[in-house]
């Protein structure tokens, strides 16, 4: 774990459940150490994740234990580059290659998730690779001092708390579906060399329309219910047409995404797929705040 990140996380109170998280992490670490990604292993999958509500997951063992228990069950990447809902830029960018000021772009929390660090290592080789793969006169922008947003940083520091694989952020150029499939089959190569594409979203996420009951109960409305159901199908039998005609054949809409972009980093997901339409593999289900947070891996 790097000093930075080292230094902050101590700061959490002792009884905090990422505080705790964060110590069986390094007891497993120690008993059995994460065995890193090798060719051997052939390509690494791509994943869908659903990041939750800003930083609620800290303090949520259902959230930090099955993603924890999911990165364990995969050889440790050699990096990892993540597509969040919470980058919405054309043209294509790229976030800091080197670690800086995270992103806390949420309110109303608590001060102490305003002081969480996640200070990776620099992820310049990997900011090259993903450059070149781009076609001609569609060369990526480098932000070099734009830090990684909480749609990124929350779900991998959960992943990966001793932040020792490098991270890069790329942006979400377009709502399109079948461009973000073919952005992912542009970066399908990198899962061959050791590299993790993550698209960060949410299955649901009609926060508009959450009544008090359900934002507090975990009472799930019906239109996230629906539209959980009808993309559980969908991908359980690779019906890439289908997902994306999401705005008018899922039901629930447009409830379940007002605005659509925490369910289009699935198709970067997919894209990257070395086949988008077969069955993806679900690591996550369930509700949180009665959204899904239905989160795969696709081969």
């Amino acid at each position: 774990m790097s000093s930075t990140t080292a230094t902050a996380d101590a700061r959490i109170p002792a009884a905090h459940p990422f505080a705790q998280h964060v110590r069986r992490a390094a007891e497993a670490e120690a008993a059995d150490p994460h065995r890193s990604w090798t060719p051997e292993d052939g390509p690494l999958p791509s994943l869908y994740v659903s990041h939750g509500g800003g930083p609620m997951p800290f303090e949520n063992p259902e959230w930090l234990n099955p993603l924890r228990r999911w990165a364990r069950a995969l050889p440790k990447p050699k990096a990892i580059l993540v597509v969040s809902a919470h980058w919405e830029s054309a043209p294509l960018s790229l976030s800091a290659a080197r670690p800086g000021e995270l992103v806390y772009d949420f309110g109303g929390f608590d001060p102490l998730y305003y002081t969480f660090r996640y200070d990776t290592p620099d992820a310049a080789p990997l900011a090259q690779q993903v450059a070149a793969m781009m076609p001609d006169g569609e060369r990526a922008h480098e932000h070099n001092r734009r830090g990684l947003d909480h749609g990124a940083w929350v779900p991998l520091k959960i992943m990966y708390p001793a932040a020792d694989v490098p991270v890069l952020q790329l942006s979400l150029p377009t709502d399109d579906p079948d461009q973000l499939l073919a952005l992912g089959a542009r970066l399908r190569p990198l899962r061959e060399q050791g590299v993790l594409v993550v698209g960060s979203g949410h299955m649901t996420h009609g926060l508009p329309f959450l009544t008090r009951e359900q934002f507090v109960d975990n009472k799930v409305p019906g239109w996230s219910a629906d539209f959980d159901a009808w993309a559980a199908e969908a991908l359980d039998r690779g019906d890439v047409s289908e997902l994306a005609r999401f705005r008018s054949a899922a039901p629930g809409m447009p409830y379940s995404h007002p605005t659509v972009e925490h369910f289009t980093p699935l198709f970067v997901a997919l894209g990257a797929a070395a086949d988008p339409a077969a069955p993806v593999v679900t690591k996550l289900e369930g509700y949180s705040l009665g959204l899904s947070r239905r989160s795969f891996q696709a081969a």
